[in-house]
């Protein structure tokens, strides 16, 4: 049985059938990679991590999510008094297919487009995923990413390793340029120097990179 725009349905007794047939909508999945890595969120806040979704599409989307039961509204009390959307613990569950997805698409990361857009939150899925506190006994430390107006970094501490919005108020490193090198970089794809070569501005304790990637790189 073919697809059918009509009903969105596959039509087909299957679970990845069954699955698509929710989630395998354009912006659907990105839809939940925002709630995910934002949290509880207003509908504007939503809307601009998702750069080139049209206002009336995401407004539709969101209708079709709640109704599937993957996301929830609830009223922020004042002074915010405002909307805000959330995942469901359905839509929750996701999280791990975002993950593999993430995972599988991290080689084609190394060549982005010219034109591509880039938010800050979106380190999220590599600092979960990739980077882990070897060192957990040390002392906790901050590694800053600049690669936007919008700084985040990585907070390490007693083995825990997350990303925090907004600047740190004593980096122990700064990373500095695009966010393909910064990825390159904590992912092991590329080494320091071949970084540093490629534009990206490195400034602070190296050391700290060593604490948290994989890599057998000596930092310098």
């Amino acid at each position: 049985m073919g697809y059918s725009r009509a009903v969105r349905s596959y039509g087909q007794y299957c679970s990845v059938a069954k699955a698509l047939d929710i989630i395998g909508d354009r912006w659907t999945l990105l839809i939940v990679r925002e709630l995910l890595v934002q949290g509880p969120c207003r509908y504007t806040d939503l809307r601009n991590g998702l750069p080139g979704v049209a206002s009336n599409l995401l407004s539709s989307r969101l209708k079709e999510m709640e109704a599937s039961g993957l996301v929830v509204k609830q009223n922020a009390p004042a002074p915010v008094a405002t909307t805000l959307f959330s995942l469901s613990e359905r839509g929750r569950d996701l999280e791990p297919v975002l993950t593999a997805i993430g995972t599988w698409g991290l080689p084609m990361m190394t060549s982005p487009k010219s034109d591509d857009v880039f938010r800050s939150q979106w380190f999220t899925f590599v600092v979960t995923n990739y980077l882990h506190d070897r060192l957990e006994h040390e002392p906790a430390l901050d590694i800053e990413l600049r690669a936007t107006s919008d700084a985040v970094h990585i907070h390490v501490e007693h083995g825990s390793v997350v990303l925090c919005r907004g600047s740190a108020e004593d980096p122990t490193l700064t990373l500095s340029g695009e966010p393909s090198l910064m990825m390159g970089l904590l992912t092991n794809q590329l080494s320091l120097d071949d970084a540093r070569a490629l534009g990206l501005d490195i400034s602070g304790d190296t050391n700290a990179l060593k604490r948290i990637t994989a890599g057998d790189d000596e930092a310098d």
